[in-house]
């Protein structure tokens, strides 16, 4: 059954991601979500929502007793115990600008627990797939987290909160704090491609907060399955109402955490 919700969450993704390519540098509506303020960033296209109700017709059609949670004001509960958790054009603002950072992400929840999930980046072709116990793929070849050991030579990845400009509760301090003890920070705009990027040893690291379950689940369960770590920022495992998210290759987390908390630590980090 889960085999078969995989390749299924990865034919929708595929189905979704051509839509999103056909679309990208056209014309489309651009709105802000809830009531726009000065300073807002929170956009929605009709693009998100047409690969949005893409992937919904596609999960209603063969799975009609799930639940799916997406986005897009979707939230209804299916009388069995499955839920899909989509983002159906993660990197929206990326999107909108014409920048060719975005993904789809479909997860795939048994009674809470992720089962499976997909990331799919429509420009690069690479498709991201994680199974509960069988592994991680990208385009079917097995992913492994990185094995950098030192923070000082690490590469990290995160994000910032839509509402920055609104909000005191920013990583800012985070990333100054990393940006003098790392290699280097990269903010693609896309947090379901930073975790694939963790899962395939391209970063060592990524951290960010205020994430919704459909930005995280599918991702983070891919880089468990190519053997790195997620928790909060407290160390605890990683739940999907959970405020932040941080995933490493397992051999800096501690070091993370530290920093994250604020924390000095011991000695140099390159050494």
């Amino acid at each position: 059954m889960t085999d078969r919700i995989l390749k299924d969450s990865a034919r929708i993704a595929l189905l979704a991601g051509a839509l999103l390519t056909e679309r990208f540098h056209s014309e489309f509506s651009v709105h802000f979500k809830g009531e726009a303020r000065n300073g807002e960033t929170d956009l929605v296209t009709e693009v998100d929502r047409a690969s949005q109700d893409l992937i919904e017709r596609e999960i209603r059609a063969r799975y009609p007793g799930h639940g799916i949670l997406a986005e897009e004001g979707l939230d209804e509960k299916g009388p069995g115990d499955y839920t899909w958790i989509v983002d159906p054009l993660d990197g929206t603002t990326n999107y909108v600008h014409g920048f060719p950072v975005f993904s789809v992400s479909i997860a795939v929840a048994l009674r809470g627990e992720t089962i499976c999930g997909v990331v799919f980046n429509p420009v690069s072709g690479e498709i991201f797939q994680g199974l509960k116990g069988g592994g991680a793929t990208l385009n079917s070849v097995p992913v492994r987290v990185s094995g950098t050991a030192l923070l000082g030579r690490s590469l990290l990845g995160t994000g910032f909160p839509y509402d920055i400009r609104n909000t005191s509760e920013t990583n800012l301090d985070h990333f100054n704090r990393f940006a003098t003890r790392t290699q280097g920070i990269r903010r693609c705009g896309s947090a379901a491609l930073d975790l694939c990027m963790v899962a395939a040893g391209r970063l060592d690291g990524f951290w960010e907060l205020n994430l919704k379950p459909w930005d995280m689940a599918a991702g983070a369960l891919i880089v468990e399955e190519a053997g790195g770590k997620v928790t909060d920022f407290s160390g605890r495992p990683l739940h999907l109402e959970a405020k932040q998210i941080l995933a490493s290759n397992g051999l800096i987390h501690t070091r993370m955490l530290e920093i994250l908390g604020g924390a000095p630590g011991q000695g140099e980090d390159g050494h």
